[in-house]
């Protein structure tokens, strides 16, 4: 049986008793931690997809120990010009070991106690009065704007056209 998962925002395929390194987390070490986002689970032949996520579903493992990962050095050149750098990094990782792959165990709910309201609640409930809707405003029509003509513009005689 194995199923992939989503830890801290990367995807793994576990399996149960197995030791995966992932991003660090924040839970102490000898904690136990449920990843709930399970993508996809293979029982034996019988695969179950998620869209996106299987519900109900969820990965439980224990935080063995937090480490740092191997160091990877970044060494920049650029030849005849005099330009060197060098940078390093150390991954900061948590241990997990994968205990259980599936769905929690039902707990059995309590027995609800049906309670009933009293009759005459009832009866008043169904003689409520409905309130009448005020009757609607009807919206008169718009009055035409009557456009007014414009006067006649007064001619311009120039004389000096006329010559």
């Amino acid at each position: 049986m194995y199923a992939i998962v989503e830890i801290a925002g990367q995807q793994f395929k576990v399996a149960k008793d197995q030791q995966i390194f992932v991003h660090r987390l924040s839970n102490e070490e000898g904690s136990k931690v449920s990843f709930d986002e399970v993508l996809l689970v293979d029982n034996e032949g019988k695969i179950e997809v998620g869209a996106p996520v299987i519900k109900g579903t969820s990965v439980n493992a224990s935080v063995v120990r937090h480490l740092q990962g191997d160091k990877v050095i970044v060494f920049k050149k650029k030849r005849r010009k005099g330009y060197q750098k060098s940078n390093g990094h150390r991954q900061q990782l948590t241990e997990i070991l994968i205990e259980t792959i599936g769905k929690p165990a039902k707990k059995a709910a309590p027995a609800k106690i049906k309670e009933e309201a009293p009759a005459e609640e009832a009866v008043e409930a169904k003689k409520t009065v409905k309130k009448e809707a005020a009757p609607k405003k009807v919206a008169e029509p718009k009055k035409a704007v009557e456009k007014k003509e414009a006067a006649p513009k007064a001619e311009v005689k120039n004389e000096e056209t006329k010559n």
